[in-house]
């Protein structure tokens, strides 16, 4: 079971960053204008974290195990929808079917697992999930350049989602074999319809300015939007205040490391889906390599963290508690100011851009352990299902968020100076998020209860 619902949070994580480094192909086979990058990652993240925060409640209601094997059936087909995609706008509205079949698959998993091993047995299970989730995270761009290099059947980019395909289908049966059909649901749990709504228009307000405002020369309509964000963001909190099944549990706020926790979430995934972009971009539309190229290039990064995963899984965790996680931060803004360096300092080349994104990767994977622990290390057996959902819905809106705002940056830079100024400026503002991050992190417990544990 466990395994089962490991291969979904993979499927997930991967599907949510593989496209990164396929935007540039995507763009020159099905055309658009530059906010089609833009949209082909930020359509999956948005619709997934915007599903993420209720179906939680909907698997009390129709049943864990049965909403499951429905999201990852889903999730399936609109990989292969993506795949078949006949043009851009087909592919966003798949990419957005995709993040909301994921949506209803990821909660489930993690709360059949919080109901079928036992209290002693529960922080033990979830060790891998930190891990896990971190090495696919830097293994989605890499994997989708070796995809795009081998072009099997001639699929070009439509290979980084056909291979969902396969995967899904290996999984369902182990799901239908293994996964329980008595998963502890609450019956008596309802939705609450207006927060959901509530929470949905805040999330459109802001995504789609962002995306769209560039390229329409930020209309009023834009700023109106953006504030009406704010200010339906604020009715949303007024009326979890008074709702008496609230989308969110409100226990969860009361613990320090949980809040914390999510706003260092929020500016750390908000700066490493910006940074992936604009490097992205600035390798393959800047100096034209290939996607193959970009990928190899990349494996510094991928290599220094898997390592540093291991490293604060295995050990620093538990020694340091969170120096771990300033330890990583620190190391990831000075690979990030290294990388600005070697990027304005001409010739660029894989060779010279390996030692700095073999520290920035080191210091990314030195985060993703620590921050899983110290999110959900105060939570109760009862709320840690709904606190890895909202974990998860933080990530992946964060993700969207940053690719939205920095792409934006990226491209604004690019049409007035050059593909390298724009990715050194998203580069600076990457590492000014990483020192806010840095800040936020004081205020967290010194030491995560399930680190200890």
């Amino acid at each position: 079971m466990l395994l089962v619902v490991v291969v979904a949070d993979v499927m997930d994580v991967v599907d949510s960053t593989i496209a990164t480094l396929a935007g540039p192909s995507i763009r020159a086979d099905l055309g658009g204008a530059d906010s089609t990058v833009q949209w082909v990652l930020t359509a999956y993240t948005a619709a997934f974290a915007i599903g993420l925060v209720t179906s939680g409640r909907l698997g009390d209601l129709f049943g864990r195990r049965r909403l499951f094997l429905l999201g990852m059936t889903g999730f399936t087909l609109a990989s292969l929808a993506c795949g078949l995609a006949p043009g851009v706008g087909f592919l966003i509205a798949a990419r957005v079917l995709q993040g909301l079949f994921g949506s209803v698959m990821i909660p489930q998993g993690f709360a059949m697992v919080a109901f079928v091993f036992p209290p002693q047995e529960l922080r033990k299970a979830l060790i891998p999930f930190g891990p896990v989730m971190g090495l696919a995270t830097v293994a989605g761009p890499i994997a989708a350049g070796w995809l795009l290099h081998l072009d099997l059947f001639g699929a070009q980019w439509r290979s980084i989602f056909l291979v969902n395909v396969p995967i899904g289908l290996a999984a369902l049966p182990l799901g239908l074999r293994y996964l329980p059909h008595r998963t502890g649901e609450d019956r008596t749990t309802r939705l609450d319809l207006r927060g959901v709504a509530l929470l949905t228009l805040a999330s459109a307000l802001l995504i789609i300015p962002l995306v769209q405002g560039r390229e329409l020369g930020w209309p009023p309509w834009t700023h109106l939007s953006i504030a009406g964000a704010v200010a339906t963001l604020a009715l949303f909190v007024s009326s979890e205040r008074r709702s008496p099944h609230p989308v969110i549990a409100p226990t969860l706020f009361t613990r320090r490391g949980f809040v914390v926790g999510l706003a260092v979430v929020a500016c750390f995934y908000a700066s490493s889906s910006g940074f992936q972009l604009a490097l992205t971009l600035l390798l393959q539309l800047g100096l034209h390599w290939t996607p193959l190229h970009t990928s190899l290039t990349l494996i510094p990064w991928a290599l220094g963290s898997a390592v540093a995963v291991v490293l604060a899984g295995a050990v620093l965790t538990r020694k340091l508690g969170r120096t771990t996680l300033h330890l990583g931060l620190g190391l990831t803004v000075l690979g990030l100011l290294a990388l600005w360096w070697t990027i304005s300092a001409p010739p660029t080349t894989s060779t010279t851009l390996a030692p700095a994104l073999l520290v920035t990767g080191f210091g990314t994977g030195l985060v993703f352990v620590p921050l899983f622990d110290f999110v959900l290390g105060d939570a109760t057996t009862d709320e840690i299902g709904t606190g890895s959902g909202m974990l998860n819905a933080v990530q992946q809106f964060s993700a969207a968020i940053g690719v939205a705002a920095l792409g934006t940056v990226f491209f604004t830079s690019a049409d007035h100076a050059t593909t390298t100024y724009a990715t050194e400026l998203v580069i600076a503002l990457a590492a000014t998020l990483c020192l806010l991050t840095f800040a936020l992190v004081w205020l967290l417990p010194k030491h995560a209860q399930r680190a200890e544990a």
